[in-house]
């Protein structure tokens, strides 16, 4: 199989059972957090569920004072990354194309000049994060492997992205096919690491917001 072959096979076959996988494993995550820890309220409802459910997921988006107990250089380092890579992620206008072929529309794309800025903040932040861990000693003793596999498979597109908008001397084919591997990599591998998050975390704030709301008070 040359470049080009192996080009066409990320693009068709090997993109679908990514995106099979990635999905399939997302609901299954979902489901099954939702059907652990949800024992029958016996308590007088003092207010609704869902609105407020739906309110904290979005409230818990805003930056509160209490977050910076966690440390400013998390904060900040959080914040940078998870911005830029949705920019990068969803404004680059070849990733708009890719969306357009699967849901069918699209929308705006960014500058490119914003875009490269975007990924290369998002690379630096995750290389902070990376020293930060290592050089503190608690988080250092924390870590296990998985938290190491992870950043390597979230840098992965990025870096392999950035290359391919700026190739230096190497093949943009060969390029584009590494960022590619990359991607439906991490998509396959989110389902089943860490990177689960990004459809727990709506979950379990909903959860929570809706229990507060049951009781009658703000979450």
């Amino acid at each position: 199989m040359n470049e080009t072959e192996l080009l066409t096979w990320l693009r068709g076959p090997g993109l679908l059972i990514a995106i099979t996988i990635f999905v399939l494993g997302v609901v299954f995550r979902v489901i099954q957090n939702l059907a652990i820890g949800m024992p029958e309220n016996l308590a007088e409802p003092k207010g609704s569920t869902f609105g407020p459910g739906v309110a904290t997921v979005f409230r818990r988006f805003k930056f509160h004072r209490h977050s910076t107990n966690r440390g400013y250089f998390t904060l900040i380092a959080g914040y940078t990354f998870h911005i830029g890579l949705l920019l990068t992620l969803l404004f680059l206008d070849q990733h708009i194309l890719l969306f357009k072929s699967i849901l069918g529309f699209g929308w705006p794309a960014l500058p490119t000049v914003l875009i490269t800025f975007s990924a290369l903040i998002s690379i630096g932040a995750l290389f902070a994060v990376l020293v930060y861990r290592v050089m503190d000693p608690v988080r250092r003793k924390l870590s296990v492997y998985q938290d190491y596999l992870v950043w390597v498979l979230t840098i992965g597109p990025l870096i392999t992205g950035y290359l391919t908008m700026h190739p230096i001397g190497l093949s943009y084919t060969l390029l584009l096919s590494l960022h590619i591997i990359s991607a439906e990599i991490l998509l396959i591998a989110i389902p089943f690491t860490s990177l689960s998050h990004m459809a727990s975390l709506f979950v379990s704030r909903w959860y929570n917001g809706a229990i507060a709301g049951y009781k009658g008070v703000k979450s």
